[in-house]
């Protein structure tokens, strides 16, 4: 079912010095209802499936490289001395940063009542979900023996007699990232309560209705459902919101608490928090301009919705440049000829420079182009430009780790970093599992909060009404 045609006489705008709408066309909350359960109910087509080949392909090489691993052992990575850390820690780092866009859309935007979070906080909640998921494979596996390490990481003093090393950084990994994923969890579920009795209500199979129905919770939609739905979903963005900088602030320890070269600085938690929401809107973008499309979701992910994430995008990218130059200027003022050589010959001029140049172009020049109005609304330069900062994201936890790790204080201990087709599989691999969870969430779940997308109907409809009112008051006055 495509979505309604718009009319200029029914756009539904919320900001007067923006006219652009937020909801397109003459909207009802029946064809609201129609439009956004639509590619739920309606059978996968040949797209989806050819993606989700595609994806269950990519699953299979984690498959692969988990068993290998966990068989053999990391010795089977391209871990050495003096590179102690690789891929394993690339990725995870990589993907916490991109599960972060969820959790400021939904709730930061949630508590400054900023109305155009509605049509695309469900795809930055879930993608939040899947990204953490494939996150937490890393520290689990890369310790080797995970069935000894869970067990040790956690505080079970009855039974061990002792309590695990909290002033370890990789400690505080754990916690910090499980509370981030449990309400994270939580969040998505709660926002998706009234959304899956509509699925119940509007479903005609048996099978769906009683699915649906469970996972639905009783939902009535009475008024005291509405009231304690509301009181919880705003408990919970209080709560999510610290997460969005402690989560990634914590991850930054684990570098800026050693000694290392290229490690060992003060700007890393801010520009760390900087960088993952930079990453997390850039793979929104990446994967919400084809839903947006194949979807027919046109009338609600409006381009003022993509040209706000565009914004955020540049401020956030010149965070990250910032976090770049002071990195190189305290190298430079501090006289630590080790720093110093770190960042001004390693990385410009090592044999791994060109990671270096290319996470520069990627994260520095790139986001130059969203100055220009005429970029920020093209969805081909948006869609390229947002890979783009995803890949340079990647290179610069490859930058931080690997360059850092290769070249140390003495030049005999010196070595090269070369990963191995088990690292390769396992990084191809989380990316085939996030992209399998996303597939599976846009064909069984709205990819779009039907519940808020009609509030926000109903406000702007409220608004325009009463703003027609005043002006026509004050112009009957004036006659």
């Amino acid at each position: 079912m495509s979505a309604p045609a718009t009319s200029p006489a029914g756009d539904l705008t919320t900001d007067p010095v923006d006219p652009r709408p937020f909801i397109e066309g003459t909207q009802t909350d029946q064809t609201i209802n129609d439009t956004l359960l639509h590619h739920v109910f309606r059978g996968a087509g040949k797209g989806w499936w050819a993606c989700f080949a595609v994806a269950l392909a990519m699953l299979g090489c984690l498959v692969v490289a988990l068993t290998v691993t966990l068989v053999k052992g990391i010795g089977a990575w391209g871990n050495n001395i003096p590179v102690g850390w690789a891929f394993d820690i690339i990725n995870f780092v990589w993907w916490i940063g991109i599960g972060h866009a969820g959790t400021l859309i939904s709730a930061i935007l949630l508590l400054f009542q900023q109305k155009w979070r509605t049509s695309i906080n469900r795809f930055a909640e879930a993608m939040t979900l899947f990204a953490v998921m494939c996150a937490l494979l890393f520290p689990l596996i890369h310790t080797g023996r995970p069935w000894f390490a869970a067990y040790w990481l956690l505080p079970y003093p009855s039974v061990q007699g002792i309590w695990p090393q909290f002033k370890s950084p990789l400690v505080w990994d754990v916690f910090a990232v499980s509370t981030y994923f449990t309400i994270s969890l939580l969040f998505w579920f709660l926002g998706l309560i009234p959304d899956l009795a509509a699925l119940r209500d509007s479903a005609t199979s048996k099978v769906k209705r009683t699915i649906y129905g469970m996972l639905a919770m009783g939902w009535r939609g009475s008024g005291r459902h509405w009231a304690e739905y509301k009181w919880a979903y705003l408990l919970l963005a209080g709560l999510s919101t610290p997460l969005v900088l402690s989560v990634h602030t914590i991850v930054s320890f684990d570098f800026a608490t050693s000694v290392m070269p290229g490690w060992h600085t003060t700007i890393f938690p801010p520009y760390f928090v900087a960088g993952a929401i930079f990453s997390g809107f850039a793979m929104v973008m990446t994967w919400m301009i084809p839903a947006r499309q194949f979807l027919g979701l046109k009338h609600v992910v409006t381009m003022r919705h993509l040209e706000n994430m565009n914004k955020v995008m540049l401020a956030t990218g010149m965070m990250v440049s910032y976090g770049y130059i002071m990195e190189h200027f305290i190298a430079w003022y501090s006289g630590n000829q080790y720093e110093f050589a770190q960042f001004f010959e390693v990385r410009q001029k090592g044999p791994l420079a060109p990671i270096y140049w290319l996470m520069i172009f990627c994260n520095v020049v790139t986001p130059q182009i969203f100055w220009f109005k005429r970029m920020r609304t093209s969805l081909a330069v948006m869609w390229v430009a947002s890979i783009l900062i995803n890949v340079g994201m990647w290179c610069e936890r490859f930058v931080i780790v690997v360059i850092s790790l290769h070249r140390d204080f003495l030049p005999a201990s010196w070595g090269s970093y070369a990963p191995t087709w088990v690292d390769i599989c396992l990084f191809t691999g989380t990316i085939g599992l996030f992209s399998t969870l996303f597939l599976l969430f846009l064909k069984f779940v709205p990819a779009v909060a039907v519940t808020e997308v009609k509030e926000l109907r109903h406000e702007t409809e409220h608004d325009a009404h009463i703003e027609a009112s005043l002006t026509a008051g004050v112009t009957g006055g004036s006659h």
